[in-house]
Order: structure tokens, then sequence, then C-alpha cells
């Protein structure tokens, strides 16, 4: 026995937090949940917005998924993981982030149970990681296959995408600009930053435009150069027009007036000199990286040569995708075959700022959707909304499978996943039933979010599903079960692949935490005396 006047032993310091055991449990499976509760309610075409409103007074209204959880500022290290599924979601896609993070808040309510029955985690992981294995080789044996010349079933994903968001007035409109671009842009190399969006406040939604080159948020730089030039040639110089200060420190002693003319004169030769340079490469549009000098641009607007300054670094490799020219760190390196070629380069002018549209790019291999609308947190959506359906046709494309949405897919996974449990024994089989349990949270969500009753909804799909009908899906417009795939409602199969590993690896994660030890906050550190009155 141990001595009874022994001291206790401290471990951690006295203000660590522990939770451990189930309580620790339980409290993560909590706030996972309630991340999951707060995205729930904007899942699919009738999902609400919501506002978020930031420490500074700016407000965004949107439904995105990963927007609002970015935007939440989430300090739980449970919800934290949860938002991490969103981020990668994100990230590998750019959409279905609320499925993904719905998904896995249910995963954990479906554990939550399992757990009070005395089932222990890593059994519920065990039967997780096994249905969800199972999930990927029935998400792979169901998907149709598409490639870039099915413009019909692109433009439909694309629709898809947008439907339920601030686009969805426009999505006519809209999924025939972003075909358009990526049918201009793809090719083996395309990456999803090939297809710009720029936004300018002003108009309507409607008046949005595919651009086949860059616009540049940039006026051009002398008021006596060209509005528009033609059959333009652009010359891309990460080097200033402009005389540079010495590398080292210098001193000039100027004794006579004569001699101050003649540093001027000296400075006006180099400037003309680099000028010269240019009209020799018979560039007749100039797009510098750095500055350039008032003088410089006296001499380019004499020779009716159009020029943009500071422009970013990521718009300068934008135009040398979209116009073939190379960036150039030296002017003497500069030729005619170093040059971009635009159809034409315009000053443009919307509203009361101007910019540079460059356009008519031959084979550009980067394109810009221009946004429009009436306000800056219209044009804001719009963009998250183009964002999504450029990302998941771009997915689609990719990976070459799509499937349907609607909840048909997650309906159907569901269904093969019960049969499959059925063939298991032991208690991992109750973890796969549960998984199936979880999946139909996405036909359950998006009927509740429509305003319909989620169980006749779902009794009417499973009995379709149980007919070998794999597209049956929800119409959340009239409260009908319809096939998905006929009424154009697709999806590119990597947003449910992804989903179902990133939630299935999370809530996996999350489960098998017993114990969180939480560092209390540091000591305010004590003043000298006789300071605190100064504080």
């Amino acid at each position: 026995m141990a001595d009874k006047n022994n001291q206790p032993i401290f471990v951690l310091s006295e203000d660590m937090v522990r939770d451990s055991g189930k309580k620790a449990q339980k409290n993560n499976i909590a706030a996972a949940k309630i991340v999951a509760e707060t995205v729930r309610t904007t899942l699919g075409p009738k999902g609400m917005d919501k506002m978020l409103v930031d420490s500074m007074g700016d407000v965004t209204v949107t439904n995105d998924g990963v927007t609002i959880l970015e935007e939440m500022q989430i300090e739980h290290p449970a919800a934290k993981m949860i938002v991490e599924v969103a981020k990668t979601q994100e990230d590998e896609i750019g959409d279905g982030t609320t499925t993904a993070v719905v998904f896995a808040g249910e995963l954990l309510k479906q554990a939550e149970g399992l757990l009070e029955k005395r089932i222990h985690p890593t059994v519920i992981a065990k039967g997780y990681r096994q249905a969800a294995e199972k999930a990927q080789a029935v998400l792979g044996s169901i998907a149709e296959k598409i490639s870039i010349k099915d413009e019909d079933i692109i433009r439909k994903i694309a629709i898809t995408a947008m439907t339920g968001k601030g686009a969805e007035a426009s999505k006519q409109v809209l999924s025939g600009i972003v075909v358009n671009a990526i049918v201009s842009v793809y090719d083996r190399k395309f990456e999803r930053s090939d297809i710009r969006i720029e936004k300018k406040v002003g108009s309507s939604v409607e008046d949005s435009e595919l651009i086949s080159g860059i616009v540049i948020d940039k006026e051009k730089v002398h008021s006596g150069m060209p509005d528009l030039v033609e059959e333009a040639r652009i010359a891309l110089l990460d080097v200033p027009l402009e005389v540079r200060n010495t590398e080292i420190d210098a001193k000039i002693s100027i004794t006579d007036p004569s001699q101050m003319q003649d540093f001027i004169d000296m400075e006006e030769k180099m400037l003309r000199k680099m000028v010269d340079k240019v009209i020799k490469s018979k560039a007749n549009v100039i797009v510098c990286q750095k500055g350039i000098d008032d003088l410089a641009q006296h001499y380019l607007a004499k020779e009716g040569i159009y020029a943009v300054r500071r422009v970013k670094a990521s718009d300068m490799k934008a135009l040398a995708k979209a116009t073939g020219g190379k960036i150039l760190n030296n002017l003497n390196d500069l030729s005619e075959t170093d040059l971009g070629k635009a159809g034409t380069v315009e000053n443009v002018v919307i509203g009361d700022e101007e910019m540079t549209h460059i356009k008519n790019c031959k084979d550009p291999k980067t394109v810009t959707i221009l946004v429009r609308g009436g306000t800056e947190h219209v044009i804001a959506e719009i963009k998250r909304a183009l964002e999504d359906a450029i990302g998941d046709v771009t997915a689609a494309l990719k990976e070459g499978k799509v499937v349907a949405g609607a909840g048909s897919t997650e309906s159907e996974l569901a269904k093969e996943i019960r049969g499959y449990a059925a063939s298991l024994s032991g208690r991992e089989q109750l973890a796969v039933n549960a998984f199936a349990e979880a999946l139909d949270v996405i036909p359950n969500t998006l009927a509740e979010n429509a305003g319909l009753d989620p169980i006749n909804v779902l009794a009417e799909m499973k009995a379709a599903h149980d007919k070998d009908k794999k597209w049956a899906g929800i119409n959340v417009f009239t409260g009908k079960v319809m096939d998905a795939w006929e009424n154009g409602v697709i999806e590119p199969l990597k947003i449910k692949t992804q989903a179902i590993s990133s939630a299935t690896e999370v809530a996996v994660m999350i489960l098998r935490i017993d114990d969180v030890i939480a560092a209390g906050k540091p000591e305010t550190p004590q003043m000298p005396p006789g300071m605190d009155g100064m504080m």
C-alpha cells in the first residue's frame, strides 16, 4: 500500500484542462455536430443563406459551406477538424463542401448511438472504413463516362453547381459562359486557375461576359496614348522603364549649372535609349510589372504605344499564357519573337474606373470571365457560384466520370451498403449499417430544406432504388421522386468520392480521441512596483 502521507504528484500544470473517456468523446462529437448543423440548412436548391458580419463590420451573404465556416472563426479543436474537411473539399474540387461537412457530422451522430450501446470506438472505426471502401467501389461502378465533347452534359453540370446559389436566376447565361470558357482553353495541362474571374459593380448579371484574354485592373499610363490598339504586339516586361538608383550610396558633386543640365540630359538619353529598344522590337503595347518614368511615358505616347505599369506578377503570368509572350527582365533581350499577340488591347471605362482589356487572343491558354452585378454582395456570391461551376466541370473532365445528384447517388450507396452489411458478422456490421444511415442525411436534408416530409420522400426513394432505378432522386420543386439524370441534375464523381473519403477519415480520427488536454491561458505578467498605476 502507498504511504498515506505521500504528497500527490502533479504531472500537468495546475491550470491545464483535461477531459478524458466518454466525456471527451461526447464533447468532441457535440462540437462537430454543431458545425454540421450550422451549414446544414444551406444544402440544396432550396437551401437558405447566412449573413456573416466580421469584426470590421463587413457583411458576407452566402450559402457556400467553406466560406461560412472560415468566416465563423471556430476555436474548438474537434470543430476545426470538421472545417478542415470543407477546406480539403474546396481545394480538391471547389464544390460539395456542405455535403462533406453534413455527412461527417452525421457519421459522428450515428457513432454516438453505437457508443451508448458500449461498442468500442475502434470497432466503429473499422466498420466505417470498410463501408467507405465499399462505397468507393460502388461509386466507380455506377458512374457514367464523360469527355470534353459532351457539351450538353458539361452545361448541366455547371447549371447543377449554380442552382440554389445567388447565380440561379441567371444560370442559363452563366452556364453558357462557363462551358465556352472551358472548351476554349481545355487541354491536358488545364487547371482551374486558367479561367480567371474578375468582378465589376454595375449593370446586371446578364451582362457578364467571357473575354478571350485577360482583364487587368490598370489604366493606360498617359492620356496621349491610344484608347484602342488592334493587332496588338505586347511586350511583357519585368524591368522598370526608368533610371534606377545605384545599388551603393553615391554622391554627385555639381560645381557648375551646366553640369546639372548635362546630368539631366544623360538621364533623358538613357530613357530614350530604353524606349528605342521597345520601338525596335515593333511592340505597340507594353505591360510592365515595374514603374515607367514620366518622360518614358511621353516618348511612348508620341510613338502611339499603349502602356500599363505596376501589373501584378499573377497577371503577368496569365498574360504570358493568354498571348504566348515571354516575360523579360532585361531590355537588351527584347525582340519581336518575344512579343505576345492579341486581337485588341483597349482602355475600358466601367463606372468611374478604368481597366485594360486584352482580348481576342488567337489561342489563349487563359481566359477571363468578367462578372457584373448591382452590388458588391451580389457580385461576390455570383463569383463563388461560378468558381463552384468551374471546379465541378474541371473535376468531371479530369476524372472522366459523373453521377446524378438530387440525393440519388447517396440513396443508391445506402442501399448497396446495407446489403454489404448483411454479409458481415460481428459488431462491425452495426457500424456499416450506421454508415448507410448516415448517407441518408443528404436526401433527408434536401427534403427538409424544401419544406417536404423527409420520411415520405425517403420511403419513396428507397422503393424506387429497390426497383433498380439508380438515379431516382428528389425533385425539391414538386416534392416527387424523379430520374435525376434525365432531369439534368449531374455532378462530378470526384465530389462524392472526396466527400466520403475525407468525412470518414475525420470521423474516425475524432472517434479515436479519448483524452483532450488543453493548456491554460498564460498568466498575465506582474508589473514591477509602481508600474501598475502608470499603465
